[in-house]
């Protein structure tokens, strides 16, 4: 098979697709069909479905179902390409694989460093989340209490089995599933007046109307609508862990991104069709409103539990996911080689250590953003994931030009051509040029450009100091 890369001075091309592929060998495939898509549900459903969508509530007002209409459009062109891909190359490495394989080596080594720290930040801050959530029944404990009682389980859950790891996301991801469904039918018996008094349309167009906001609103929006679908990447990595990857994963991905369509769009149709979109507060849940509206008795206590579990889920997911990013970066010789060896139950156990760093991170930033820690988190992680998306499609870019060229036969899922991706590269550089204009977001160009003039060094001094091949350094210890 030929090689594939760009030639940029000293730069060599990327080695054979399959010889990258085969370094990463060694994980137990495991993960059931079922388990795999609920592990994308748990990674995407998080903190920011219950907490973060009032953010884009107060910036859209009711039009904010057309932001998230907006941002499921771009997700679902992500998905195609990431489907494509993964069935030609299932392994723990992803994006970042496929884009070391057909782009250029600092391409795979940037994209899976980058989302590397940002899964560490996002991980530390949902086990900060669930400490707070813990206040609310046990008020004099310390935080640090909790902290540490969470990272211990969730280290626990990513060390022992893919096995358990995999039934401990699903039951996690499935307290979430079912919250949102119960909400959907009360919400909409709330809305028609089935069973209880109805709240008809009224609120569509009450209180500045549709588009209070105007339509630079909805596009501000569509960057928390795109933000809640961050996580679906996480389905790509489990390629390397799925009993039968090529099927399951595609598969998995059209499930996830179908139920994160349905559940966004249509539960916050419902919210501010409920609720008057201007009594909806940033720091409280749109779907306690709900709740409360129909009366159910301790509906405070029944969404911190739900809440409390949606981070714990998103927090195991997570550091799954970082994991597999630095097993990758370690096996391909950009990170120390002790991150790419396996336990005896074939988890990658040093690189889950690794990748739990920002949960003191978190715990140290919290004293310091009490207020706006949340936000400062999702802006921080934001480029990350956007980047990610970024060279995810514009590798499949190349990925389908490079099988049409050599008459390779592949899973085609999205429209023949390019178009598809390139409306998804086209949205998601408008949304992250328009984060300069939604508070506390700014932090994702801020920090960006810097981050990836660093990473760019970082990849450079290795080119220079490294030693042996990469594939050497990756060599799978028992």
């Amino acid at each position: 098979m030929q090689k594939m890369g760009m030639q940029t001075g000293a730069a060599v091309a990327a080695p054979d697709p399959a010889t990258i592929v085969e370094r990463e060998t060694g994980l137990h495939q495991n993960l059931s069909p079922r388990q795999v898509a609920m592990i994308g549900l748990g990674s995407a459903i998080g903190t920011g479905l219950f907490l973060g969508s009032a953010i884009s509530v107060k910036l859209a007002g009711p039009a904010v179902i057309l932001s998230f209409v907006g941002g499921a459009c771009i997700a679902v062109t992500m998905m195609w390409a990431l489907a494509e891909m993964t069935a030609a190359h299932p392994a723990a490495g992803s994006f970042g694989l496929y884009a070391e394989m057909y782009l250029h080596p600092w391409a795979g080594f940037a994209v899976r460093l980058t989302y590397w720290f940002c899964m560490m930040v996002v991980v530390g801050s949902e086990v900060v989340a669930a400490s707070i959530y813990c206040k609310f029944w046990f008020p004099g404990t310390p935080s640090w209490v909790w902290i540490g009682l969470f990272s211990l389980v969730i280290l626990c859950i990513n060390c022992a089995s893919i096995g358990n790891l995999g039934a401990s996301e699903y039951w996690l991801s499935m307290i979430k599933v079912v919250t949102i469904v119960a909400f959907l039918i009360l919400g909409s018996a709330l809305l028609f007046g089935v069973g209880f008094p109805k709240v008809g349309l009224a609120n569509y167009t009450a209180h500045g109307g549709f588009l209070p906001n105007g339509w630079k609103g909805v596009g501000l929006g569509v960057i928390l609508g795109l933000f809640s679908f961050f996580g679906i990447e996480v389905v790509g990595s489990t390629a390397g862990e799925a009993a039968d990857p090529k099927v399951a994963v595609p598969k998995a991905l059209r499930r996830t991104v179908s139920a994160l369509v349905l559940f966004y769009v249509a539960g916050l149709a419902l919210v501010v069709g409920i609720v008057p979109w201007t009594q909806i507060e940033i720091v409280k849940s749109p779907f306690v409103h709900v709740f409360q509206s129909v009366g159910i008795p301790a509906a405070g206590h029944i969404m911190n539990f739900v809440v409390l579990t949606a981070a714990l889920s998103s927090a195991v997911a997570n550091l799954y996911f970082a994991a597999r990013l630095a097993f990758s970066l370690a096996r391909g010789g950009y990170l120390p080689a002790a991150l790419g060896r396996l336990s005896g139950k074939n988890m990658p156990v040093v690189a889950v250590l690794a990748s739990a760093g920002g949960m003191a991170a978190a715990l140290f930033l919290s004293e310091y953003f009490k207020d706006s820690l949340f936000v400062f988190m999702i802006g921080l992680s934001s480029f990350g994931a956007l980047f990610a998306w970024l060279m995810t499609l514009l590798t499949h870019l190349v990925f389908r030009r490079f099988h049409k060229r050599h008459a390779i036969p592949y899973l085609q899922l999205g429209p023949p051509g390019p178009w598809a991706s390139l409306l998804g590269l086209g949205g998601v550089l408008a949304v992250l040029g328009s984060t300069w204009w939604v508070p506390g977001f700014r932090i994702t160009l801020l920090a960006g450009a810097p981050w990836l003039a660093f990473v760019t060094v970082c990849y450079f001094v290795w080119r220079r100091t490294r030693t042996r091949n990469p594939s050497e350094r990756g060599a799978r210890d028992g």
